[in-house]
């Protein structure tokens, strides 16, 4: 009897618990965003990007009808 009475209580103790927590409070939808964010491509600034292993490269632009290399530093043609 003792052992259901203090499973009861920690299970409505636990309950209670879980309902106060407020792990992740809502945000109110009309928010403006803040003008003094400025938003650069993944972190890196303009006119780079995120490489395959999370660093920052260079974009090279290439012309149309060409691509550029495995690094990223040289234009080849499309074929």
């Amino acid at each position: 009897m003792k052992m259901l009475i203090a499973s009861a209580l920690a299970i409505c103790l636990g309950l209670a618990a879980i309902s106060a927590s407020k792990a992740m409070p809502l945000a109110p939808l009309d928010q403006a965003a803040s003008s003094d964010v400025i938003r650069v491509a993944g972190g890196c600034g303009p006119g780079w990007h995120r490489g395959p292993y999370g660093g920052c490269r260079p974009m090279y632009n290439c012309p149309p009808g060409w691509h550029s290399g495995p690094f990223g530093r040289r234009c080849f043609r499309n074929w």
